[in-house]
């Protein structure tokens, strides 16, 4: 077993361990349980001991996120990450922890996050609006009323507007992520909800209803990255880190050139040529979803379909496992299975549980039996501001 990490720059990175906390309703947690119990079980999933763990990335938790949680897990990592990008931070945190390990500043990295944002709002304990008290960018666009769904649901009318994407066609984002979810049993909503109901639900911000958007929940969860020579002593078959990119876009809505283009349009980009692939070779993707707008853009500019063409690509069941097109959020997403305000980790997650071949829902197998070879996860931050994206694969 390696002790140091010194002279082994070039290393190949593996997610080696993999977890859930509890999640849907956890009403007696606090979200430093919920990080306990989510890495806990990521390194028994791995089967590695818990001293080799070196580096640790965490945020949203506290004012100094990853010493706080450094310590409350017993840690005393010498590599950390703090970087909060809102959605995308751990595909971004991913990313900085491969190419730390590859470099050799670190042997093992644990990601980890738990959060009880349903069961803190329900208790009067936190706000749900970003724009109160709003400083900074902000104080320019909260005068208005402007939300952070309001600034989806402006970007998805100019979609819309732009291209001739129907309602119709972004309530079949909500309703393939609930079939998809009726598979899981550990997702918060499985019951099936049709266009009609998403079509007739209360209007939440214009073109908005309430299934065009993310559910709220508890929840937490782990991933451990480790470095290729630890893989023969891990408990499963590796997954490895063929590529990711990162890139940010804007915070003040007046500073977004196109409405219709996300930054996952270059972060892709960049994931796809270090991992040497292309959309075409994927099997199954898992996207930011806190709306039903997110999935459907993020297809574009990942490039499984051309810029407005989101619309048709997404019709006729084509996002469902078995639906015959791209599997896409196979655990359900954020609109119906685990949205505990930032869903990045939960990404890579439900990613690694597919091509081990243990999802807890539907399994995505390919055309002649065999499971999934290659996986992407891309997360999205604030109002598509930022984007990190990781391309996976089983070997």
């Amino acid at each position: 077993m390696p002790t140091t990490s010194r002279n082994r720059a070039g290393r190949r990175v593996a997610v080696v361990g993999i977890s859930l906390s509890d999640c849907g309703r956890v009403d007696g947690a606090t979200p430093y349980t919920l990080h306990a119990q989510a890495a806990r079980r990521a390194l028994a999933d791995s089967g590695l001991d818990r001293s080799v763990i070196d580096g640790l990335a965490s945020a949203g938790l506290g004012t100094l996120a990853p010493v706080e949680v450094a310590e409350y897990l017993g840690l005393r990592p010498r590599w950390v990450d703090s970087t909060a990008v809102g959605g995308a931070t751990w595909e971004v945190m991913a990313a900085h922890a491969a190419d730390a390990i590859a470099a050799g500043h670190a042997n093992a990295v644990l990601l980890v996050y738990g959060s009880t944002a349903r069961a803190d709002i329900r208790a009067g304990r936190r706000t749900s609006n970003l724009s109160f008290g709003a400083r900074g960018p902000l104080q320019f666009e909260a005068p208005y009323g402007h939300t952070l769904i309001a600034k989806y649901a402006m970007a998805a009318r100019r979609h819309l507007h732009t291209y001739g994407t129907t309602l119709e066609q972004l309530a079949e984002v909500a309703v393939q992520a609930r079939a998809n979810a009726a598979h899981n049993p550990e997702a918060m909503f499985r019951e099936p909800v049709t266009v009609d109901d998403v079509l007739s639900g209360p209007m939440i911000a214009d073109p908005f209803t309430k299934l065009h958007c993310c559910i709220r929940s508890d929840g937490g969860c782990a991933v451990l990255l480790a470095a290729e020579e630890y893989v023969p002593d891990t408990a499963k078959a590796p997954v490895w880190i063929l590529g990711t990119g990162e890139h940010v876009s804007h915070t003040t809505m007046s500073e977004w050139e196109d409405f219709t283009v996300s930054p996952a349009a270059v972060s892709g980009r960049l994931a796809f040529e270090r991992a040497g692939v292309r959309p075409e070779d994927i099997d199954l993707a898992e996207i930011y979803d806190a709306f039903t707008y997110m999935t459907l853009v993020t297809l574009e500019d990942l490039g499984f379909c051309a810029k407005g063409e989101g619309g048709a690509f997404v019709e006729k069941g084509r996002l469902t496992v078995g639906g015959g097109g791209l599997p896409v959020n196979t655990d359900g997403g954020g609109l119906s299975a685990c949205h505990p305000g930032m869903r990045g980790l939960f990404l890579l997650v439900e990613a690694v549980r597919q091509l081990r071949g243990e999802a807890p829902g539907a399994q995505v197998l390919r055309a002649d039996g065999s499971l999934p070879e290659l996986a992407v996860a891309s997360g999205t931050g604030g109002w598509f501001c930022s984007s990190g994206t990781v391309v996976l694969g089983r070997s």
